[in-house]
């Protein structure tokens, strides 16, 4: 037998049963690329290469067609697969998480530039400094340790988020993947303008670039997922562009690539454009800081260290601080090239350095074959990316469960598709949030009764053979009791008297699932228990926490429940008022 043991001895006498985790003194805490180097041998080096080398043929075509979503030169794609990879494998928590330009912060950074001028002149200074400005609220939110707002983007959101997402990439694509002039500001314009100019305003051999391209991605994808299938379509993509001299044919081509690394430089913005792109920035940070936590805790591997959301702060902050020194615009994470990462076993951020190195040897050696690239295939880059976004069994999944959750989904892909994306998050976001209320409100209760078979109250509208006792009714709340819900508490436990089949002399409150108790609460139990008493039913109390009990008589309430009306379970609650031993139980009273 096990010897027992006394918490004050053990603990002492103040307790304190909770630990946190230990975190390292030096400053070298704040690199955790030194500790992922300790132990590390040359066949992880040897994985970390050949991976690192894979990736960069992957991130050469992403990064440059998200400069192009972005509505910046191709090479500001390429410059943000630089240094800010080197800054995110010295700061970063996670040792898998791919970092660089991504469809996210494309689309939120073409409104944003489009907001501060009309110029396309202007946009590489100011795609750098906003860059620079998303890495500052990184760190002001390091400083304030708002790493657990991450946790506050309920699923509904993130999927309506992404489907959205992708719709929102596929319409900025179609003039480029077809040849049709699209115009408006909105997805659902582009969609609209594009369904009226289709029909013979389509280049037919930017559309067959462009399908031809994506079939061999979607089939790579599918049937070859760790063949290179993307670097083979970009250098076939060039090869035809070469032979065929495809942008004399009227295929419009990515066009001249400045060759050599990027100048290390302060942007030269106006402090009128810095103020109008701040809470721009704040917004791309939200989204960016979300989307890098929930893509690192989602794609990690099982012997990694856990991700530290505040050392991804200052992570997120050194990546945008490089890209906005690099001439670049505000990056993320790489929800496909960390998914590739994990395919292909990379086990450290070494890998991003090998990756930065491959970008780089691109920029000095490659830059006049990638000018060929037709920007069909870099469209179908970006479509063959929005398709994996979007989650057909998720909304299956969701159209099952909670209809509010599925609303918040839809309003989001909605808002996406007119407003803009910023804007429907931060919708999509207070919907939840309204939700959260409405729940909290209006929250699950049960009225109990006996189960022989279980041994234990059940609710007795799932349990149609559950045992009722004549003049007790058994009421249980799952949620706290506080001042949203309170008088819909008050309000339940009356119905539950009178929809007694028999007059009702007790009401058992099980309030084991109380967690907390507020002024208001405490304020309506007490007028509830007096209400009940003077119309003759007892109020007795069972399982209560306590903190339930510690907050009731901070609140001067305590007296409304002497002792004698409460009790440590249920069982012994209805056994003491009606007088009956549940277990002996031959032939109880069923409710009808």
């Amino acid at each position: 037998m096990t010897e027992s043991l006394h918490a004050a001895d053990e603990y002492g006498h103040q307790p304190q049963p909770f630990r946190a985790q230990e975190r390292a003194t030096s400053l070298w805490r704040f690199v955790p690329f030194v500790a992922s180097m300790r132990g590390y041998s040359w066949p992880t080096l040897r994985v970390d290469i050949l991976a690192g080398v894979a990736l960069a043929a992957l991130a050469v075509p992403q990064g440059m067609a998200y400069a192009q979503t972005a509505g910046l030169p191709v090479v500001a794609g390429l410059y943000g697969l630089l240094v800010p990879l080197v800054a995110y494998a010295a700061f970063g928590s996670s040792r898998s998480l791919m970092t660089g330009p991504t469809a996210t912060a494309a689309l939120l950074v073409a409104p944003a530039l489009a907001t501060v001028s009309s110029d396309p002149a202007d946009y590489p200074a100011l795609a750098a400094m906003l860059a620079l400005l998303v890495g500052g609220v990184f760190l002001v939110a390091r400083l304030l340790r708002l790493g657990w707002i991450s946790d506050y983007f309920s699923a509904a959101v993130l999927l309506g988020f992404l489907t959205g997402l992708a719709l929102t990439l596929v319409s900025g694509q179609l003039d480029d993947f077809t040849g049709v002039a699209v115009e408006g500001d909105t997805p659902l314009e582009q969609y609209i303008s594009f369904a009226g100019n289709v029909i013979g305003g389509t280049n037919t051999l930017t559309l067959v670039i462009g399908i031809l391209s994506l079939t061999a991605l979607l089939v790579g994808g599918r049937f070859l997922p760790k063949f290179p299938m993307l670097l083979l379509v970009t250098v076939v993509a060039i090869a035809a562009s070469a032979m065929w001299d495809l942008g004399e044919r009227g295929v419009v081509l990515v066009g001249e690539i400045p060759p050599g690394l990027p100048e290390l430089a302060w942007p030269s913005v106006s402090l009128t454009d810095i103020a109008v792109l701040v809470p721009m920035a704040i917004g791309i940070a939200l989204v960016g800081f979300s989307d890098a936590i929930l893509t690192a805790r989602s794609l990690s591997r099982p012997d990694s260290p856990p991700v530290d959301t505040n050392q991804e702060l200052i992570a997120l902050a050194g990546i945008n601080v490089a890209a906005g020194f690099s001439q670049s615009f505000p990056l993320g994470s790489s929800g496909s090239r960390t998914a590739v990462n994990m395919r292909l076993g990379g086990r450290t951020q070494v890998v991003g350095l090998v990756q930065a190195a491959g970008v780089a040897a691109v920029l000095l050696f490659l830059t006049e074959a990638l000018a060929l690239l037709p920007k069909a295939t870099l469209g179908a880059v970006i479509i063959y990316a929005a398709l994996g976004l979007m989650d057909i069994g998720a909304w299956r999944a969701l159209s099952r469960g909670a209809r509010g959750e599925l609303v918040v989904a839809v309003i989001t892909v909605i808002g996406m598709l007119t407003v803009g994306l910023l804007v429907s998050l931060i919708l999509a976001v207070l919907l939840s949030i309204i939700d959260v209320v409405r729940r909290s409100a209006q929250p699950r209760d049960a009225v109990l009764g006996w189960s022989p078979k279980a041994r234990r109250f059940v609710d007795v509208e799932r349990h149609r053979d559950a045992v009722v006792f004549p003049g007790v009714v058994v009421y249980r709340l799952d949620d706290r009791l506080f001042f949203a819900n309170c008088r819909y508490f008050g309000s339940r436990v009356r119905e539950a008297v009178r929809g007694a089949p028999y007059p009702v002399s007790t009401l058992v409150f099980d309030a084991e699932s109380v967690t907390d108790l507020d002024a208001s609460g405490a304020q309506a139990l007490a007028a509830l228990v007096s209400d009940l008493r003077d119309d003759g039913v007892r109020f007795v109390l069972a399982r209560s926490r306590t903190t339930f009990e510690e907050q009731l008589a901070k609140t001067g309430h305590a007296e409304v429940l002497p002792a004698g009306d409460r009790f440590p379970t249920v069982r012994g609650a209805v056994s003491a008022v009606a007088g009956v031993d549940l277990e002996s139980l031959v032939t109880p009273e069923r409710r009808p």
